[in-house]
């Protein structure tokens, strides 16, 4: 009799819930028309599981960077020559002929007193007139001009120089000390030099996906492989126009989620970040709740919103399962190096997840015996 009681009054209460304003916002979409692209297959069909274990881990090691030389930028150093252009200044100077050669004098310099190349790449010169220098070397101008002078020089000596550099530069942004433009000159430019007269790198600089775009197209390149570990094969001669970008490390990001002390998102520093320094920088598991072989590494195949695989295989994401139920396991966690936006997750225990179900069905059955025995308080209160 009891039992009917108390089941007629929780119905009736549910029913008289049902019909009254619950407090807060919700978003249900069962009333809502659900758009699907495609067959979607189960997400566990997607998703691949490999055990980290010490025989495994060095497989999925990134390959290691070694110090080595770089013989096909030597050679195109060695063969260089800076090209004149409009803007530059050229210093020509007529040996045993003083009346051709203007003098820098006390108060002016080279550049002032040089010969400016116009616009349409060519300079005026006495006697000869104009001269086309544009996309020339000095070498090749000072014949130019010994030629053309020995019309009305017997044997002219003739010097050419590039008194200042104002036609080529590059360009160094992002993350330096000193970001802006540096002029190419006769002295080839690399882009170590170039980072070096930057300044050097900025403390939030991603030095490992730095931008070299050369006539639109983009080069990734690895400073860290070419400052850290000597791979001079990173290395590059820029030329005119180069942009050498270096980004933030805005994106050098992971997360860290689930049965941990503290879960946050970390940045990877410039040294990188292992499984076993992420969890320590949040202080661990939680060895009350934690199940200690659940600790997993979510990495995403997706490479943007569109759904284009980037391993050009079926799984959307790759799961890395390490098990440190046996602390020495996380020796093995140091050799994981975690890659950006990759998700760190530990999952609770079997008995932590029973405990949480509980905690959400205890209020609601405390509540319904407390109506239930309230109502049989008011019936039977004569």
């Amino acid at each position: 009799m009891h039992f009917t009681k108390k089941l007629l009054i929780s119905t009736m209460a549910t029913a008289m819930l049902a019909g009254c304003t619950v407090p807060g916002s919700h978003l249900s979409v069962d009333d809502k028309t659900v758009v699907s692209i495609g067959d979607e297959q189960a997400l566990s069909q997607q998703i691949n599981v490999y055990p980290l274990t010490a025989s495994q881990v060095n497989q999925f090691k990134a390959p290691r960077v070694y110090s080595q030389m770089n013989t096909a930028l030597d050679a195109e150093i060695a063969r260089y020559q800076y090209r004149i252009g409009p803007g530059d200044i050229l210093n020509i100077t007529i040996w045993d002929h003083p009346e051709l050669t203007i003098p820098a004098g006390s108060y002016r310099s080279s550049a002032e007193a040089g010969n400016w190349v116009h616009s349409d790449g060519t300079i005026f010169y006495p006697y000869i007139g104009h001269v086309k220098v544009e996309g020339k070397t000095v070498t090749e101008v000072r014949d130019v001009i010994a030629k053309r002078l020995a019309e009305y020089i017997e044997s002219p000596q003739v010097d050419v120089n590039v008194a200042s550099f104002r036609s080529q530069k590059s360009y160094i942004t992002g993350e330096v000390n000193k970001p802006g433009q540096q002029p190419i000159t006769n002295v080839p430019l690399t882009l170590l030099d170039a980072v070096n007269v930057a300044g050097g790198l900025a403390e939030d600089a991603d030095w490992r996906n730095v931008t070299l775009t050369r006539n639109g197209n983009e080069e990734i390149i690895s400073l860290y492989a070419l400052m850290q570990r000597g791979d001079l094969t990173q290395n590059r001669l820029l030329r005119p126009g180069d942009i050498v970008h270096i980004p933030r490390n805005d994106n050098q990001k992971v997360f860290v989620m689930g049965e941990v002390n503290d879960p946050q998102l970390l940045k990877i520093d410039r040294a990188g970040m292992s499984l076993t320094e992420a969890l320590s920088n949040v202080g661990g598991i939680n060895e009350l709740s934690a199940d200690a072989t659940g600790v997993f590494v979510i990495r995403s195949n997706i490479s943007d919103s569109t759904g284009v695989d980037n391993n050009q295989n079926s799984s959307i994401a790759d799961v890395y399962q390490l098990n440190i139920k046996d602390a020495s396991a996380l020796v093995i966690g140091t050799e994981f190096d975690l890659q950006p936006y990759d998700i760190v997750y530990v999952t609770a225990a079997p008995l932590t997840r029973w405990n949480r179900v509980m905690a959400q069905l205890l209020p609601t059955i405390n509540g319904f015996n407390n109506l239930t025995e309230g109502a049989l308080r008011v019936r039977n209160w004569p």
